[in-house]
């Protein structure tokens, strides 16, 4: 399977696997691009925390890092690691479900494999809006 998910110092699982997989193939080739391999990380903000330290030198939690390993243009080859504690805390703060904000962060690490930037206001505008229409696609 071209998209996998693991677990990391969590027990978390997905509870509808082969639906998201369908969802987020569906979403990279709605926009041109091929799949290669996705492996999703399920794990603690302690873990992730110490993949931003290492890897990016940030030192505080983050819902989700995504590392591009694509060699080529227009195939998406990545690993995702996600916080299911920061998940779990933004769906609270954000009034929303969990399997809601979830399958937000999950798509927002491939809207950014895509091409997607969130670094200024407008960029941040354009990703909120591209989240949601890639959500309103997700067959509950």
């Amino acid at each position: 399977m071209a998209i996998q998910f693991y677990s990391e110092e969590t027990d978390f699982s997905l509870t509808k696997p082969t639906e998201t997989s369908d969802w987020i193939t569906e979403v990279i080739r709605a926009h041109d691009h091929k799949l290669s391999e996705i492996s999703y990380v399920f794990c603690s903000d302690d873990y992730l925390l110490e993949i931003n330290k290492e890897h990016l030198k940030h030192d505080y939690y983050t819902d989700i890092i995504t590392f591009d390993n694509s060699e080529e243009e227009g195939i998406i080859e990545s690993d995702i690691f996600i916080s299911i504690d920061r998940v779990r805390e933004n769906a609270q703060t954000q009034s929303t479900s969990f399997e809601h904000e979830l399958n937000r962060v999950m798509i927002h690490g491939v809207l950014h494999l895509l091409g997607f930037g969130d670094k200024t206001e407008e960029q941040q505008k354009v990703m909120r809006e591209k989240e949601d229409a890639c959500l309103s696609l997700l067959k509950n």
